[in-house]
């Protein structure tokens, strides 16, 4: 698997059989008629894939390090994926000592070479961004469509593959703050300005990050695609659970967390939660940056409770929001 399995302390290759639940017809209508990545059905919580050739991997890379790995597909600008992230997030805080997370860039926007699913031009993705907004509760501004779009998003999936090449943590931190970039910021991430500064904000080596993009960050990005289609994934978000002995649970689109606390515990029944500090101050030190639905689920408050304790906090000059017309996005203050 190229560079990234040198990272990995043990792996072991395993057949990895996908068995698609949660999965409906709906979906499936979705994937066959609407494959306009960047048209997202709000029921299914799907992003499709454009068409695009298989390729035939029967075999997979597991980490063995940990009971259960976790193959997430996804893209810089799949608004699918900022949406999951509440849930993810808290994967991560109650599972992670279990589960491992292993983030492959799938190519949602080549180019705009197609015509389908209703988008055929940039500014036609600005009103179903803020769709998808509303629908989920998580802030996002389609307006970076209007004032200075995207021509793909395979640019800031080459940025994240370089970033790798660094720490997975600070590819992460990487991918989230690129997110917040162009969900929220207007920004176009598919610029190498806008990569360079997310990647200054969350401490990367500028220089070691810009060589790796234009030497070898590109043949990581075709991997991630080619192990992507190979596990046939027709759209994002995709998240594969695989324990070590090769049993897999796929969960495509949006889900509730309890969905993926199952799907973990079917194949690893041992899982037990661990216990994270759900205070305001908490959680801030976990991510230094939470929308008010991510806040909602960490905390475990009701919402209106949520709501007060991050006024709160702003009131004790402790965190401090961005405020866009379909939400906030609070930010710890240094």
């Amino acid at each position: 698997m190229g560079k990234l399995s040198m990272n990995l302390q043990r792996i072991f290759v395993v057949p990895v059989f996908i068995l698609l639940t949660g999965f409906g017809n709906s979906t499936t209508k979705l994937m066959k008629e609407n494959k306009n990545p960047l048209m997202c059905d709000p029921v299914s919580g799907v992003c499709a894939l454009p068409d695009t050739e298989l390729v035939a991997m029967t075999d997979k890379v597991v980490e063995t390090e940990r009971p259960v790995h976790v193959i997430y597909a996804t893209d810089p600008i799949c608004s699918a994926c900022w949406a999951i992230e509440p849930q993810l997030r808290r994967l991560k805080l109650e599972y992670g000592h279990v589960l491992k997370i292993d983030y492959r860039m799938g190519g949602m926007l080549p180019n705009w070479s197609y015509n389908r699913g209703g988008i055929s031009k940039p500014s036609d993705v600005a009103h179903h961004w803020d769709e998808v907004s509303a629908h989920y509760q998580m802030p996002i501004v389609g307006d970076v469509w209007l004032e200075d779009p995207l021509d793909s998003s395979y640019p800031p999936s080459i940025a994240f593959k370089a970033a790798q090449l660094q720490s997975e943590a600070a590819a992460q931190a990487l991918l989230r703050v690129m997110r917040e970039m162009v969900f929220l910021e207007k920004k176009n991430i598919a610029r190498w300005q806008y990569m360079e500064e997310a990647g200054q904000r969350v401490g990367l080596n500028i220089v070691e990050l810009k060589s790796a993009y234009d030497n070898g960050a590109k043949e990581l990005f075709e991997e991630d695609m080619k192990l992507v289609r190979s596990l046939r994934v027709g759209g994002f978000p995709t998240v594969v659970i695989v324990n070590r002995q090769g049993e897999s649970v796929s969960l495509i689109g949006i889900k509730q967390y309890t969905e993926y606390v199952q799907a973990i515990l079917e194949l690893y029944p041992e899982a037990t939660p661990r216990t994270y500090n759900r205070t305001g101050e908490g959680l801030f030190d976990y991510y230094p940056t939470l929308t008010e639905r991510e806040f909602t689920e960490l905390s475990q408050l009701p919402e209106t409770e949520a709501l007060l304790e991050l006024k709160r906090m702003s009131d004790a000059k402790l965190i401090e929001p961005l405020t866009t017309r379909n939400g906030k996005l609070w930010k710890k203050i240094k």
